[in-house]
């Protein structure tokens, strides 16, 4: 039988503003790196950035709970000029995490 993956619990914030301003960067830098820079780009990765923020600041620390507020909270967001959509800005928000706590995140591992 299988192992369920178990948690990956984040360190409590020390200043979550400046975990959402790195988030916000890194999060616009890869959106312009996958496919086109576009100018939505910035208002995504700010609006996931808030998500992150506010959901940290409310004391959540597990990643998948914060991959599911950021999915269900950008539902709302208008990815109609973009090629992306809250799945994937969630997922590489959980990548950006995982590599900054130094997770390979490669092959389930």
């Amino acid at each position: 039988m299988t192992e369920p993956i178990p948690p990956i619990t984040l360190p409590p914030p020390q200043n979550p503003m400046l975990e959402g301003e790195w988030l916000r960067q890194r999060l616009h830098q890869w959106l312009d790196e996958e496919f086109i820079p576009e100018a939505i780009n910035q208002t995504i990765a700010e609006r996931a950035a808030q998500i992150f923020v506010r959901q940290r600041m409310e004391g959540e620390n597990d990643l998948g709970s914060l991959v599911i507020a950021i999915v269900t909270e950008m539902q709302s967001f208008d990815f109609s000029k973009s090629f992306y959509g809250e799945f994937a800005i969630a997922n590489a928000v959980s990548d950006l995490l995982l590599d900054s706590l130094g997770i390979d995140r490669c092959c389930g591992q």
